[in-house]
């Protein structure tokens, strides 16, 4: 069966209440939630980056591992080279064995100091990890205090918040799927999450602009869905102060 315009406005209403109250919990946690979930990017970023120096660091230990090798060798061909040139049968013999050892020696220097740069990395590194694992313990505990405020703050509304969330659903049920993308689209384009709103005081109830009254009357027929013309939120109705008035007396006696 379908539904009447009066019904529409009345389930838009609904869902609108809802969700303010929704919003007023969120409001209430502020920015904690995306404090707690940029603290743990921050942290997941400090992590990779350790990673990569560990890497880092094993890969120069290999090198100097390497140089080590490479050192000794040499050391063992320039004594082989050593001991043929005990045996030489002439200069020429005597000349080409000097080359290669002059050409191991050098090798030798200059694994040295290859090895020596390595180390000198290394120290470097192992510097600045110790300063990122200092960073990464003090983050680590402003997320463990962050999360705790905000599982506080999350435990007192939890329950209200799953109350809400249920019964929002059984109020969208109610709404045809293209009255709900355009509420929602409205919704989030408006600064106080205000998709539906009542005239109040001659006034939209969102965006405050006037409301002429051939079109306050249109809104109390309830007919057809009307938007502001000013900020395009919906209409639920008109709000007279004779009731408002009524309202506060009721409230003051009380």
């Amino acid at each position: 069966m379908e539904s009447t315009v009066a019904q529409k406005l009345e389930a838009l209403l609904n869902l609108q209440k809802i969700d303010s109250r929704l919003d007023a919990i969120f409001k209430v946690r502020g920015a904690l939630p995306e404090e707690v979930q940029d603290l743990e990017d921050e942290i997941i970023g400090y992590e990779t980056r350790l990673d990569k120096f560990n890497t880092d660091l094993v890969t120069l230990e290999d090198d100097i591992k390497r140089f080590k090798d490479n050192i000794k060798e040499s050391e063992k061909l320039i004594k082989k080279y050593q001991e043929q040139q005990m045996n030489v049968r002439n200069n020429r013999e005597y000349d080409a064995i000097t080359k290669e050892l002059e050409l191991q020696d050098l090798e030798i220097q200059v694994s040295k100091k290859k090895i020596g740069e390595s180390q000198a990395r290394i120290e470097t590194k192992n510097l600045e990890v110790d300063e990122l694992k200092g960073i990464l313990s003090e983050r680590k505990k402003d997320l463990d205090n962050k999360k705790s405020e905000l599982d506080t703050i999350v435990s007192e509304s939890e329950n209200d918040e799953s109350k809400l969330k249920t019964d929002r659903d059984k109020a969208l049920k109610k709404i045809e799927e293209r009255l709900s993308k355009s509420y929602t689209k409205i919704r989030t384009n408006a600064k106080n999450g205000l998709a539906v709103v009542m005239v109040k005081r001659g006034a939209c109830g969102g965006c405050f602009n006037v409301v002429p009254p051939q079109r306050q009357a249109d809104i109390r027929e309830k007919k057809k869905l009307i938007v502001c013309e000013h900020c395009g939120r919906i209409f639920a109705g008109v709000e007279d102060e004779i009731e408002e008035e009524v309202t506060k007396k009721k409230r003051s006696r009380a």
